[in-house]
């Protein structure tokens, strides 16, 4: 098992291939003890944040922000994650007890979890607007959705796995993924070899039960294909939520909506949807905000 959570980058088939992978427990457990959350919950929030993560650093600006968000019918009631360019990914459910039946197979029912709806993917680049690409969910179960998302949103061929192995007692054991993509004018006989190597593939929990880092899983996916490792970096799961941030939000609400919250001299907890922070305002502070929003 890594001792970190990180991303690598690669290229393969003299720059025809280019390949991200990441080892996410970390994260992983992170998110699954901010939300207390069922496994079912976890193996989506999980895949979630790795793919997330891996295509926030594609991105090449160093304020630039990538949300994913899937609204859907299922028990879950939607997810949604945020990340930059440097690897610091944070995320949510709608419902952290959510429950579905197991797949078949045996394997938690993430597409029954999430159900039928919308993923979307937003992108800050500092623009005026948002890049914005929404595509209809293919199956509930994430890797392929993304898969979907990035050709016909991105018109880039790629393969997407993903992979969230939880225990007993609801702790992480493993988490991660890869992305694959093809580059404009790929060789056939590249595609022949690649797809070669992602049907004899395991899944992305039995290559990280195995031992496999991330360069691992990428030296198996580009088998054949000389893949070269370009660039790592670390991944965690970061908040920057802080009061000062939260005051900003209340402010934005006008003075009527503020004092509406006050009753007596309770005070109102804020708790924070990403990473489960509480932050206490007393009546005295809110009447405070309340006065400053009349004076803008």
């Amino acid at each position: 098992m890594a001792d970190r959570d990180y991303i690598v980058r690669a290229t393969a088939a003299d720059e025809f291939i280019r390949a991200f992978a990441i080892t996410s427990r970390g994260i992983a457990e992170t998110a699954r003890r901010a939300h207390d959350l069922t496994p079912v919950a976890m193996a989506a929030l999980g895949r979630l944040l790795s793919a997330t993560a891996m295509m926030g650093t594609m991105m090449k600006g160093d304020k630039d922000v990538l949300t994913v968000r899937i609204d859907a019918s299922g028990p879950l009631k939607g997810l949604l994650a945020t990340a930059d360019s440097h690897g610091n990914v944070k995320g949510y459910v709608g419902n952290p007890n959510a429950e579905a039946p197991d797949r078949p197979d045996g394997h938690l029912g993430v597409g029954a979890a999430v159900g039928i709806g919308v993923m979307s993917v937003i992108k800050d680049l500092g623009l005026k607007e948002p890049y914005v690409g929404d595509i209809e969910l293919q199956s509930g179960e994430i890797a392929e959705d993304f898969t979907y998302y990035f050709a016909a949103s991105e018109q880039t061929p790629s393969s997407v796995g993903l992979g969230v192995l939880v225990d007993r007692d609801r702790s992480v054991l493993q988490s991660g993924g890869f992305i694959v993509q093809l580059m404009p004018d790929v060789p056939d006989e590249v595609i022949t070899q690649l797809e070669t190597n992602l049907k004899a593939l395991p899944s992305v929990t039995e290559m990280l039960s195995a031992g496999l880092t991330p360069e691992g899983m990428l030296e198996k996916v580009l088998a054949g294909l000389q893949p070269e490792f370009t660039g790592e970096c670390d991944a965690t799961f970061s908040c920057n939520c802080s009061k000062e941030r939260y005051t900003k939000g209340l402010a934005s609400l006008g003075r009527e909506d503020l004092l509406s919250l006050i009753h007596g001299d309770e005070s109102v907890e804020v708790v924070c949807q990403f990473c489960g922070k509480k932050y206490e305002f007393t009546a005295e502070e809110l009447k405070t905000i309340a006065e400053a929003a009349i004076k803008r």
